[in-house]
């Protein structure tokens, strides 16, 4: 397995997740980007779905990276970004609105554990200097699904867990988990392992997790 994973570099793991997770919408959704590596997702929505993409600094009708970077256009993460047509500016109090008044139909962020309930930890590393934990707490109360997406292990560490040992940002609110390896979906009774990596089996994922899961009846692999 260490092979396997030696050939996947930083930039196909960015690549197979942010893809995997631009699936999830459908037609007239409204979806926030975490800052980070969620932010890539926007480079993969299909060209037949219609989504709006809101930042959580306060602009609704986010595009692709910007080619060209225009200083006055940044999402959450200071990233340039381009805009789509219809976008529209607003202050950061309509953007909470949005966001814990139930209007965000998904989420998409980062996340440093997760565990089997689906609580989510993605804000602080004890002993560590910390900007703060932002809108997190914010939109995964409010938005209609929660996806994780985020690198399988970190340094050999593992970070879809039994119960997370770091400060929670929410309890029992993620609805899928996303890695370069597998997704799992946050099922009533635990974690269900729906989607593989073609280049992992699923007792290779048995072995980089601690949390409890069952495998689906119609496990299928990834696109890689």
């Amino acid at each position: 397995m260490t092979m396997v994973c030696e050939q996947l570099t930083k930039e196909k793991i960015k690549e197979i997740i942010a893809k995997r997770a631009a699936k999830e919408f459908k037609d007239g959704d409204v979806v926030t980007l975490g800052i980070g590596f969620p932010t890539a997702v926007a480079n993969y929505i299909p060209e037949n779905v219609d989504i709006l993409l809101q930042s959580e600094n306060g602009l609704l009708g986010v595009g692709k990276d910007a080619e060209i970077p225009n200083d006055k256009i940044i999402n959450a993460g200071g990233g340039h970004v381009e805009l789509v047509k219809g976008a529209c500016f607003y202050d950061s109090q309509m953007a909470f609105t949005m966001m814990r008044g139930g209007h965000i139909d998904a989420t998409v962020l980062g996340a440093l554990q997760v565990d089997e309930d689906g609580s989510l930890a993605n804000w602080m590393i004890p002993g560590k200097m910390i900007p703060g934990m932002g809108g997190a707490m914010d939109l995964v109360v409010g938005a209609k699904k929660v996806i994780v997406v985020m690198e399988h292990m970190a340094k050999d560490q593992i970070k879809i867990v039994d119960k997370c040992s770091l400060p929670l940002t929410a309890y029992k609110e993620v609805d899928l988990i996303i890695t370069e390896r597998c997704v799992f979906k946050v099922g009533v009774h635990g974690l269900i392992l729906t989607e593989i990596n073609p280049m992992f089996s699923v007792e290779d994922i048995k072995s980089t997790v601690t949390a409890k899961f069952t495998v689906s009846d119609n496990l299928k692999y990834m696109e890689i």
